[in-house]
């Protein structure tokens, strides 16, 4: 026997009512919070916040002996990275390229 694929198929689901289907579905503008956002509340920042009030700690090393800092890219490398050193400075090999 042969097989249309084309036809609507109905199943069991398809008797479903409309009120079942919604209480299955849960109430996005119910005030519930997700388990995600329950376990880290500060973890998410809108664009433009103002963070003027938060605290950093940072700590800043001062240049290492065997580090300098790329005039073109200003990125910190090791010496090794070192292409060529000009009068105003060292560049690295990947800007020298």
């Amino acid at each position: 026997m042969a097989t249309d694929y084309d036809a609507p198929r109905k199943t069991d689901d398809d008797s479903e009512s409309i009120e079942a289907l919604k209480e299955r579905v849960p109430d996005k503008l119910s005030g519930s919070v997700d388990s995600e956002d329950a376990d880290n509340p500060s973890g998410f920042e809108l664009p433009g916040a103002d963070l003027s009030d938060l605290e950093l700690d940072v700590v800043v090393l001062p240049p290492q002996e065997d580090e300098f800092t790329c005039i073109e890219c200003f990125l910190v490398k090791h010496r090794t990275q070192i292409d060529h050193e000009s009068a105003a400075g060292a560049v690295c090999m990947e800007c020298a390229a």
